[in-house]
């Protein structure tokens, strides 16, 4: 069924744009069916009281897109686009770090040759963010956005409204739920407080409990503070000691046992496992340490580095899949613990 175009004249999207965000979301929704007619370019520019070439411009871009196809002396159809191989994906990273390597290459991995990829990084700005999208908008079939900004109040509205722009039947969230988000969108994601939680409650063991918790949070980790509450929550749960600090001590303790969080964890870890060292005690049997965040490399580090974190892979692997199957949908990725050596 042809939905009801409205435009919004007061928006500073252009009317061809929200013209074709609206009959391109009945398209991808299955508002409109395959095969089923559009309204005339006339009749559309009277319910719309827009312009013919409006409507003409909007038509034209529907056509190139591959989203109607038009029949001599009977107008435009709503074309089959289930035979499409190759969608336009644009990724927009936050950063490029070995984690999102892990997370892109999943990704990519599982679109293989069906899909064309473009990837692009905002660097947590949102004026980077608003630039691509004023500038790509119109460009692509999907929109993977992993979106890390400062979480102050004033920033993270002005991301909503941006991201918003984008269709929902487009758009893929990736590695973070946005709260309260409005509307059916595709996001495959972690938990940052509750995964902390219920991994450290796989981690619960007699010497945690009686030792405590030390808890390094680097200041260049965006999630610090969410973090902490779920590591505040855990400890208070189960009677855990805990201390909390944003880099390696001075002096180590036996017995101690140590969780290290933050976008750079390797430089803490660095400076814990040289202090451990240097007071003669022993990595995992002495003094145990947990990282957050899995990566390969971690099989090497120091022996076999043990890890709280969300499953990567997954999560690339999982927003590929919709893609493929054109559906989109909220996807919460495992997050474990993967024990070795040191812990």
């Amino acid at each position: 069924m042809v939905p009801t175009i409205k435009v919004n004249l007061g928006s500073k999207l252009p009317i061809y744009k929200q013209l074709l965000h609206q009959i391109e979301n009945a398209i991808h929704s299955g508002t409109l069916q395959v095969g089923e007619q559009l309204p005339s370019m006339n009749e559309l520019s009277e319910t719309a009281y827009v312009s013919k070439e409006t409507v003409k411009k909007t038509y034209g871009l529907l056509r190139e897109k591959g989203l109607i196809v038009p029949k001599q002396g009977k107008g435009f159809f709503v074309a089959d686009i289930s035979a499409d191989a190759h969608p336009q994906v644009m990724v927009l990273f936050d950063i490029f770090s070995i984690f999102k390597n892990a997370l892109f290459h999943a990704f990519s991995t599982t679109l293989g040759e069906k899909a064309d990829i473009t990837v692009l990084v905002h660097n947590q700005d949102p004026e980077m963010l608003e630039y691509f999208l004023d500038t790509y908008l119109d460009e692509y079939d999907y929109y993977v956005v992993t979106p890390h900004f400062p979480l102050d109040e004033a920033t993270q509205q002005r991301v909503i409204r941006q991201i918003s722009r984008i269709p929902n039947p487009k758009l893929i969230l990736m590695d973070r739920l946005l709260p309260d988000y409005p509307g059916n969108i595709g996001a495959v994601y972690q938990d940052f407080e509750n995964d902390i939680y219920h991994g450290l409650v796989q981690a619960l063991d007699r010497r945690m409990e009686k030792s405590g918790l030390k808890v390094i949070v680097l200041p260049s980790c965006l999630y610090g503070a969410i973090i902490r509450r779920g590591v505040e929550r855990f400890c208070r749960d189960y009677n855990v000691p805990v201390d909390f600090m944003t880099g390696a001590p001075e002096t180590v303790h036996k017995k101690d046992t140590y969780l290290i969080v933050g976008s750079q964890s390797e430089a803490g870890l660095v400076e814990l496992a040289r202090r451990i060292n240097a007071q003669g005690l022993n990595i995992g049997t002495d003094v145990r340490i947990l990282s957050f965040n899995e990566i390969e490399m971690n099989e090497l580090i120091l022996g076999g580095l043990s890890t709280l974190s969300t499953d990567f892979q997954q999560m690339g692997r999982v927003a590929a899949e919709m893609i493929l199957d054109k559906h989109v949908s909220k996807v919460h990725c495992d997050f474990r613990l993967t024990r070795r050596s040191t812990f």
